[in-house]
């Protein structure tokens, strides 16, 4: 456990953690940090699944919206396409979204510029390698956001990832849930509400909690949607994440660990560093940080929804050989009920673009 004595050592030198710091360090420090350690997580021999590891489906229904909103740009005077991908990992997403923009979308690709954004350098330096057959529409590979994007900003499965503050509701009042130490080893401890910025956030949930429950604080997933908003010059940001309305929220919390595609919110503090952290985003939250960054909110809705809307069953292929029937599990996959198709949203956001109608929020359904 590498991380592990350097997270004993703040402990013991400044005292608790809360669990945003802890996260921070379990899933990002540069060297021991989770997804800092490997270019790759999910899939078959990864800790989950995602929709990217379903295969090429996703993002070619991506790359179905983009085109669309390309279309709206274009309309508007644009001339280059800024496409930024957020979380872009090794490259997966981007290269599905790229093949099928390479097809099926060919004036769209003609204008493209594609960013990826990457925290995990492991990950940045697969990048290039995966998306070689499109290097001249890849400009840059970076660890932040650019600016001045017209265009559109995506993102599968990374607010969730982001550190989250954790509260829980007491007999006497509100405590945050904070990393301490007992006997070499880490332990859950109680202690006032960290700052200003947690108090704040924690004044606009619904007053139905009671003893024992808790509840996430997403401070982290606010400031990247408002760190979001100031980029985008012009355009959308397109957003896929595991997501509850705070009148929805878990007694308990979504705070949960993943390995060898097992989930155990018991188990947040064992071995930090070598198992993924995760919860599920509040989109209240995340529809006001958008508002607060000049963002509209063009809608919300379940996945199997937006990539019905934009045509995802007219992709599958007929009959009964192996590449066929692969084909529509993976799309069972994508839109299964109570698994990605469900707990999994597609938002999306607009700036300086007016209220145009996008294919993909046709059904406007959001269970």
């Amino acid at each position: 456990m590498p991380l592990l004595p350097l997270l004993l050592s703040q402990i013991r030198s400044r005292g608790p953690l809360t669990v945003a710091e802890f996260m921070e360090l379990a899933l990002y420090h540069p060297e021991f940090g989770y997804y800092c350690r490997a270019e790759q997580r999910s899939g078959t021999h990864g800790d989950f699944y995602t929709s990217v590891d379903v295969g090429p489906l996703f993002g070619a229904t991506i790359a179905a919206q983009l085109a669309e909103m390309w279309d709206i740009l274009q309309a508007r005077g644009a001339r280059a396409f800024d496409v930024v991908e957020a979380g872009a990992g090794n490259g997966r997403l981007a290269a599905d979204v790229l093949d099928a923009a390479a097809s099926a979308h060919p004036a769209m690709y003609a204008h493209l510029r594609l960013t990826l954004v990457e925290r995990s350098a492991a990950a940045r330096r697969a990048q290039a390698e995966r998306l070689a057959p499109h290097a001249p529409r890849v400009v840059a590979m970076r660890d932040t956001l650019p600016d001045g994007i017209t265009g559109v900003i995506y993102a599968n499965e990374l607010l969730d990832a982001l550190p989250v503050h954790v509260v829980t509701r007491t007999e006497s009042g509100w405590q945050e849930v904070a990393v301490g130490e007992r006997d070499g080893a880490l332990e859950e401890v109680a202690v006032p509400v960290s700052g200003p910025a947690v108090t704040e956030a924690l004044s606009r949930v619904h007053g139905s909690a009671r003893p024992g429950d808790r509840i996430e604080l997403g401070l982290a997933a606010a400031d990247w949607i408002r760190a979001a908003g100031a980029a985008l010059r012009e355009g959308f940001l397109l957003l896929f994440d595991y997501g509850r309305d705070t009148r929805t929220a878990a007694p308990r919390g979504t705070l949960t660990t993943y390995r060898a595609h097992r989930s155990r919110p018991e188990a947040w503090l064992e071995d930090p560093g070598g198992q993924d952290l995760t919860v599920h985003v509040d989109l209240d939250a995340v529809r006001r940080a958008a508002a607060d960054a000049g963002l509209t909110t063009s809608g919300i809705v379940d996945q199997t929804y937006f990539l019905l809307a934009l045509g995802l069953a007219d992709r599958l292929e007929t009959g009964h050989d192996r590449r066929a029937v692969m084909q529509r599990l993976a799309a069972r996959t994508l839109m299964m009920p109570g698994g990605l198709g469900s707990t999994m949203k597609a938002m999306v956001f607009a700036k300086d673009v007016g209220t145009p109608s996008l294919t993909g929020l046709a059904s406007g359904r959001l269970t």
